[in-house]
């Protein structure tokens, strides 16, 4: 095979050590390979590095284990070409299975281009990225918190989920403090609520009326403060994210056009695939790295199973949550392809599908620095008027009716 690389190193990571095995082919085709192993500590990497720059070696390759590739191509980024690669694509030979031999393995499909990178966005917005999945995973917390109080209320009996659609509101948080302060009158109780919940009185006063002992107080003031202090730390990271987002306002506020990408959806869409679209060759291409698009599973000359793979989970989540508001969005486009999808393939399918087109508009948006433009819901009955004529006559003749159509004069 052709060496498209005379001067390689591949890498095998571990959380306390690295192996790193230096390819070198010679002017007259001879291999040298140069095994050494190094500890993982920045002072040790950055020798790496110098060792390295002593052997001219321009490319280096590592698979992504857990978070341990990070230190080493945060220190090394600015002096070598580095290709992060997934492990599942790398798989070792039977009966080579060592730390060295997955290093000389790494180097040698390395030297002779048969890697495939993965995708590192730059550091700017892995900083980014880093903040927004704490945040999202401090939203979580909060979920889950919730759900907690929900379940100490039920033990108690007291039904205010049932009336009150968030507990956690103005008026369920002014209730939940009484409770926990000793009222037990469901009357009192029903009383704290503010504004359009003050028409549900009667219904809360039945929902109150439940039996509140001292552990529940307990649980309750626990939980209570937990949200607090969460609610606290999302608002800090809304702060900070809103600085790291800020060198990238005109993808922001590109982005914010897409119907269902508002505030925080955008954030974190921009962090998970950047704003330089040029790491992505085609929208295709995008979509096959985000698992957004069908599966391809081939043999035999028939089509298997084409269900999408696992991809960037952290990108499919907020692609699908801006995916359903987008469906909900009157006559926007999304909406029309929803309603289109659902009523043939499911609801399930047509989300991702939603999902998937909403990608391809975005890799567009910023690549060609264009603000979204709605097709409107629509759009698929301007693709095809004369098959939309036929549905519908036969929708009527089933029903009973005999039609007749009479073009209206355009003219006119």
């Amino acid at each position: 095979m052709d060496v498209m690389h005379p001067r390689v190193a591949g890498i095998d990571v571990h959380e306390a050590f690295v192996m790193v095995c230096c390819r070198i082919v010679r002017p007259d085709g001879q291999v040298d390979k140069i095994t050494q192993r190094f500890s993982t500590m920045t002072r040790d990497l950055l020798a790496l590095g110098d060792w390295l720059s002593d052997d001219r070696v321009t490319h280096l390759a590592m698979e992504s284990t857990s978070v341990y590739w990070k230190p080493i191509w945060n220190l090394l980024e600015d002096r070598f070409t580095i290709l992060l690669v997934n492990a599942r694509h790398v798989k070792q030979l039977p009966g080579r299975k060592r730390d060295v031999s997955d290093a000389e393995w790494l180097a040698q499909l390395l030297q002779h281009g048969l890697l495939k990178a993965s995708f590192i966005p730059p550091q700017p917005i892995r900083e980014l990225r880093d903040l927004t999945r704490h945040r999202t995973t401090l939203q979580e917390e909060r979920t889950r918190v919730v759900n907690r109080i929900h379940k100490v209320l039920e033990d108690a009996n007291v039904k205010l989920s049932a009336v009150v659609s968030d507990i956690m509101g103005v008026s369920g948080r002014a209730m939940l403090r009484a409770i926990v302060a000793g009222e037990t009158d469901p009357r009192r109780l029903a009383d704290l609520a503010q504004r359009r919940m003050r028409a549900k009185l009667p219904a809360l006063e039945a929902a109150l009326t439940g039996r509140v002992r001292a552990h529940h107080r307990l649980l309750l003031t626990t939980l209570l403060d937990q949200v607090t202090f969460l609610e606290q730390q999302i608002a800090d990271y809304d702060r900070h994210i809103a600085q790291a987002a800020a060198p990238f306002a005109l993808a922001l506020t590109q982005l914010r056009t897409i119907p269902g990408v508002q505030g925080r959806t955008a954030e974190n869409l921009l962090a998970e695939i950047g704003a330089d679209m040029r790491a992505f060759p085609s929208e295709r291409h995008l979509a096959s790295w985000a698992a957004l698009c069908p599966g391809h599973h081939e043999t035999g000359g028939k089509q298997k199973s084409g269900r999408t793979r696992k991809g960037n989970r952290w990108l499919r989540a907020v692609l699908t949550q801006a995916a359903w508001a987008a469906a909900r969005t009157k006559g926007s486009y999304p909406a029309g392809q929803f309603r289109r999808l659902a009523a043939r393939r499911g609801k399930t399918r047509a989300l991702i599908a939603v999902a998937h087109s909403m990608l391809i508009a975005v890799y567009h948006m910023l690549r060609h620095n264009v603000p979204y433009t709605d097709l409107g819901a629509a759009h698929f009955d301007r693709l095809a008027p004369q098959a939309l004529t036929r549905s519908l006559v036969q929708r009527l003749e089933r029903l009973g009716y005999d039609v007749t159509l009479q073009p209206t004069n355009t003219a006119a």
